[in-house]
């Protein structure tokens, strides 16, 4: 049975990508974000216990990047389901007051409403 969708569904228009800040290289792309970690998606394996310099290179409301740069060590490493690709959880050491700021606008613009809001 169709029943109409009461949710918006968010389409990205494009995934973040995450950058090594040292040598300012694409690592990989933002799979998930908190204000005590993130997962990283990539096509190479990520070296556990090991800690990396990561950017994070966001537009801002006049179109500009903000670049967020924050130290993080990997945590854990694994294959993805999709072939070709690794998943690697990392904990934030050190991070730009702008990284909270971003997880706190991805909560909010990703979050549920009530039934009310969203109808």
């Amino acid at each position: 049975m169709f029943t109409n969708r009461r949710i918006e569904r968010h389409q990205l228009p494009y995934f973040l990508k995450v950058f090594n800040s040292i040598t300012d290289k694409p690592i990989g792309y933002l799979g998930n974000v908190s204000e005590d970690g993130l997962m990283l998606i990539s096509q190479i394996p990520i070296m556990t216990d090991a800690d990396f310099s990561l950017r994070l290179k966001v537009p801002d409301s006049e179109g500009a990047l903000q670049v967020i740069d924050l130290q993080a060590r990997c945590q854990w490493s694994h294959e993805d389901a999709t072939p070709m690709h690794y998943d690697a959880g990392f904990v934030v050491l050190n991070a730009a007051p702008e990284y909270l700021q971003l997880v706190r606008a991805l909560r909010c613009y990703f979050s549920f409403r009530s039934l009310s809001e969203s109808a």
